[in-house]
């Protein structure tokens, strides 16, 4: 059994990067949410090994302070996206904008087409809401 102690200091300072890199805990502050954030963003596409499963506890650590954050009100995703819009300023072309498709957005915002995965995505990061209010349900108008 090799001690800690005996290793060479390339593979000490290796060790030490790996060990630093892999404790998480519950965020509680800005500045570990922009850490956890940026790591997330270094990891984002491993699909196995410990980074894969690093990144998956990162989901769950960043979900939960962004939900300790944001007190959103019951409405639907619609009118969420609609109340953003207000908040920041925003027309339905600033979507369109971000979106690709104005006639889109207009059915969106009209209640005649649902929101896609992809304007989920995009309005999320645009309107700073968590992707989970956009995926309620609601309903459509004929």
């Amino acid at each position: 059994m090799i001690k800690l102690t005996q290793l060479p200091s390339d593979k000490w300072t290796n060790f030490i990067t790996m060990i630093e890199k892999a404790q998480w805990f519950l965020i509680e502050t800005e500045q570990e949410y922009q850490k956890a954030i940026k790591r997330f963003e270094e990891i984002e596409y491993a699909t196995t090994g410990a980074e894969h499963k690093e990144k998956l506890l990162l989901v769950h650590l960043i979900q939960n302070y962004e939900d300790s954050l944001w007190d959103l009100p019951e409405v639907n995703p619609v009118e969420m996206i609609k109340i953003r819009m207000e908040d920041f300023g925003y027309k339905a072309a600033d979507l369109a904008a971000v979106y690709g498709d104005k006639g889109t957005v207009s059915k969106v915002l009209n209640y005649k087409q649902p929101l896609s995965l992809t304007m989920i995505r995009k309005f999320s990061e645009l309107l700073h809401l968590p992707a989970s209010a956009l995926l309620k349900e609601y309903t459509l108008h004929s």
